[in-house]
């Protein structure tokens, strides 16, 4: 019996030929966590078989965090630093070494950036970078995703808080906004870094400079809040299915316009319970593609639905 054991970062469904992978046991690695890298150079630093044990090696902890983040789910490479910051390191007097931060810098040839990525450095910079974006500035938006990439940020991160930047702050002022942040997460998550940070560059370049708008996030918190307070009201009868004759009796689907019956494809009727009619939500704000939104709701329902919340503010006011 002969037994072969490979490894391979490709996906062997697309790279192992169909007859062969249907009879290999296929395993799933999944990249490791701090906590285990942690784990990881814990026991290196004490194995004198298999790690640097003979070596009496005392990282300091600051050292200790840098080796650890940029692991990136590989311990291999904290563990591959790690050997050359202790074999750069001169013994002490009693023959332990001691691998400060400086000499940590030195084995992996960058500095290490003040970033904790459970504590307040992570949250400040998330939080600036947002708030650039939000704010239409692209120089500053670009600048904090490099200090986020730099400091071993997990690249998939930023990617989810770009798509709900689309969403929340770009919205329907620029709906295709949205779909840039999801090619942006798809293209990092298919290549990786370094490379992926070119896609999330653009994706946040484009949503700094598009013209923003919270409308839609504004309509779900409102519309969140009357659910959330009026409960289940009843749905309208003239909006039921009427699947049965009991319920054709009863009125279901009675007075419902089929919208493409009438001319422009749009027929005004109560579409909210009888208790929330007239409830608003939605209010474009008429900035970007939004403006082309207002109008078309001024068209349709005049002013029970229609105009924007602004005249539009900033620069675009008169």
């Amino acid at each position: 019996t002969i037994t072969l054991i490979g490894a391979t970062t490709e996906n062997p469904s697309f790279e192992v030929i169909a007859p062969l992978l249907s009879r290999s046991r296929v395993y799933t690695l999944q990249q490791l966590t701090d906590e285990q890298v942690k784990t990881i150079v814990e026991r290196a630093l004490i194995d004198e078989d298999r790690g640097i044990g003979n070596l009496s090696v005392v990282l300091e902890p600051e050292a200790f965090e840098l080796l650890v983040g940029i692991a990136n789910g590989d311990a291999r490479t904290t563990l591959n630093s790690l050997e050359l910051a202790a074999h750069a390191t001169t013994p002490d007097a009693d023959g332990s070494r001691t691998v400060t931060l400086a000499i940590a810098e030195d084995a992996l040839q960058q500095r290490a950036l003040m970033y904790d990525k459970a504590g307040d450095q992570h949250y400040d910079t998330i939080s600036a970078f947002i708030k650039s974006v939000r704010g239409s500035d692209p120089d500053a938006a670009v600048y904090w995703l490099v200090r986020m990439l730099e400091a071993g940020e997990d690249p998939m991160f930023i990617a989810r808080r770009i798509i709900i930047l689309a969403a929340e702050d770009i919205g329907m002022a620029e709906p295709g906004a949205l779909a840039v942040a999801v090619a942006a997460q798809q293209a990092v998550h298919f290549i990786g870094l370094p490379e992926g940070a070119i896609p999330l560059a653009e994706a946040v370049v484009y949503l700094a400079t598009a013209p923003k708008s919270n409308s839609a996030y504004a309509a779900l918190n409102k519309a969140r809040e009357d659910v959330r307070q009026f409960g289940n009201a009843p749905v309208p009868k003239h909006l039921r299915n009427p699947v049965t004759g009991l319920m054709k009796k009863e009125g279901y689907g009675d007075g419902y316009k089929y919208s493409h019956d009438y001319h422009n494809h749009f027929a005004a009727m109560e579409n909210l319970p009888e208790l929330l009619q007239g409830h608003r939500y939605y209010t474009p704000s008429g900035q970007g593609y939004e403006q082309y939104v207002a109008d078309r709701i001024q068209r349709w329902w005049g002013d029970k639905k229609g105009k924007t919340k602004e005249p539009p503010r900033g620069e675009d006011k008169a």
